[in-house]
């Protein structure tokens, strides 16, 4: 691969400088006091919605797993069905919540889209099973297809910051995300990180990966906006001086919503693994209160319940 703004050659890197801590800060991390979590919380899961006509179903599996469904096209976000958002069965962050849609009760999955390879957000086991199941198309960005080649995954599309995918049935872009990639202590910023703007029955929808907040949003509402529907990272910002390059708070994902120009938001990113300090209720209280203060109707941007289904019409 050449050089680019934000690939020196060997590595990927946030262009504006906001490159995150060095990996030795790691533990003073650790030591920051953690608000306590319940160790579950019951989540009874539904079935997905049926979409007729022109209208497009999005339901929030939990973190950052969506399923997207419009006119006979089923889109999943970063699929994580894991119990434990680690490399490893006994150690890690553990699940709250039980997904919102049981992964055999998912319709056929025409697209996975993988804005990275944390694991959180990359759960190669389910993206195997998907694989097995439904045979869909993958669409990440740069460097993260030789990890889903490790697992059988063939059918892999990698992209490039803006560019469009060419073997999807419908159209689909990588847009920039403010973040970082690793899955272990040698490969950190190896593969690229983004998220992705698609179009469904005349509905453009933003799904904006992990990032932190940066001029990129602003960028993508130029670019693409307005937005009928954004999906948003609001939790995992604490402590700031760590995670500030990486994760956006609930006020600044506020103000993603509005760089996008996007006529409705959908939270994610929260409640359901804890990665950072903040208490489990923060973000969504956090962000009602961010909408208030700039005098935005709670509705234009939600924290949907695991399981909800928002369906959108014209």
């Amino acid at each position: 691969m050449t050089r680019t703004d934000h690939f020196d050659g060997r590595r990927f890197f946030n262009p504006n400088g906001a490159n995150g801590q060095p990996i030795w800060q790691a533990p003073r991390l650790f030591t920051t006091r953690r608000a306590p979590w319940p160790a579950a919380i019951a989540v009874t899961p539904r079935q997905p919605p049926s979409v007729q006509g022109k209208q497009l179903a999005v339901s929030y599996v939990g973190h950052a797993t969506f399923l997207i469904q419009a006119n006979g096209t089923s889109v999943l976000t970063d699929p994580v069905y894991a119990d434990r958002a680690s490399p490893f069965q006994f150690a890690g962050p553990h699940r709250v919540r039980a997904p919102g849609i049981r992964f055999d009760d998912l319709p056929a999955i025409s697209i996975v889209l993988l804005s990275h390879n944390h694991y959180d957000h990359c759960d190669l086991r389910a993206l195997r099973e998907l694989k097995h199941r439904f045979d869909p198309a993958f669409v990440t960005p740069l460097g993260n297809g030789r990890l889903l080649r490790s697992v059988g995954i063939e059918k892999v599309e990698e992209l490039d910051w803006w560019s469009a995918a060419a073997a999807t049935s419908v159209p689909i872009r990588l847009i920039p995300a403010q973040h970082f990639s690793a899955r272990g202590i040698l490969d950190r910023n190896r593969a690229l990180w983004g998220g992705f703007v698609l179009d469904l029955v005349g509905k453009r929808i933003c799904f904006a990966g992990d990032s932190g907040y940066g001029p990129h949003f602003a960028e993508i509402g130029r670019r693409f906006g307005p937005m009928d529907l954004a999906l948003l990272p609001i939790g995992a910002y604490e402590p700031r001086w760590f995670m500030k390059d990486i994760h956006m708070n609930p006020e600044e994902a506020v103000q993603a919503h509005l760089d996008l120009a996007s006529r409705q938001s959908i939270a994610m990113h929260f409640g359901v693994f804890q990665l950072t300090p903040e208490g489990i209720d923060e973000p969504p209280a956090r962000l009602a209160a961010a909408l208030a203060s700039r005098g935005l109707p709670a509705t234009v941007f939600r924290a949907a319940a695991v399981g909800e289904s928002v369906i959108v019409s014209h």
